[in-house]
C-alpha cells in the first residue's frame, strides 16, 4: 500500500472474559498529524468482541470513501478474521466449517466497513511501548473504568499526534 491516508490504532479488552468490555481507537492523518480518539464499551462482552468493535468503529469513523487505511492492532484474531478467514465465512453463509460463527453480526458490519476502504493490517505487540497501541489500550481501559463506576463509557477527543507513525508494509 502506498502512504496511507489514515493510520488507525485499535484495541479492545475485557475485565473478565466475558466481563466489562472496552474498546478504543485513534485515527491519525499522517500529513497533518491531526488525530481523533474514541472509546466505548459494554457491561458484558468478550475480548474478541471488543477487539472487533474497535476496528469496526475506527473504519466507520473515516468519512472519505476509498481511503487508504493502515490499521495497527495487537489482535492477531482481528487481522486473521479480516485478511484470512472472512472470505471463507462469507462463502459458507457466515458459518465456520465446523458450525456457528461467533460475533457474526459484528463481522458482517466489519466486512461492510472494509469494503468502503483500502485497508492494510499491521500487527503490533501489545504492552510493548508502541505509543499508538498504548494509547488505544488506555482508551479501552478508560471506557471499562467508566462502566465499572456506573458512568457513560463514550469518549471522544480531537488532538495532535506527536509520536512517530509506523511505515506501512
Amino acid at each position: 500500500m502506498p502512504q496511507p491516508d489514515v493510520v488507525a490504532f485499535t484495541d479492545g479488552g475485557c475485565r473478565g472474559n466475558p466481563g466489562i468490555g472496552g474498546w478504543g481507537f485513534i485515527l491519525i492523518h499522517p500529513g497533518t498529524k491531526s488525530a481523533l480518539e474514541r472509546a466505548g464499551g459494554l457491561p458484558e462482552a468478550t475480548n474478541n468482541k471488543m477487539e472487533l468493535t474497535a476496528a469496526l468503529r475506527a473504519l466507520e469513523a473515516i468519512r472519505k470513501p476509498s481511503s487508504r487505511v493502515l490499521v495497527c492492532t495487537d489482535s492477531r484474531y482481528v487481522i486473521d478474521c479480516c485478511s484470512k478467514w472472512m472470505l471463507g465465512w462469507k462463502a459458507r453463509g457466515w458459518t465456520r466449517k465446523d458450525g456457528a460463527l461467533k460475533n457474526v453480526e459484528l463481522l458482517k458490519e466489519l466486512d461492510g466497513a472494509l469494503a468502503r476502504h483500502e485497508v492494510a493490517w499491521q500487527w503490533v505487540a501489545g504492552h510493548s511501548g508502541d505509543p499508538g497501541n498504548e494509547r488505544a489500550d488506555a482508551l479501552a481501559n478508560l471506557a471499562m473504568d467508566a462502566i465499572a463506576a456506573g458512568r457513560e463509557a463514550s469518549y471522544e477527543r480531537r488532538t495532535e499526534w506527536t509520536a512517530s507513525l509506523p511505515v506501512s508494509t
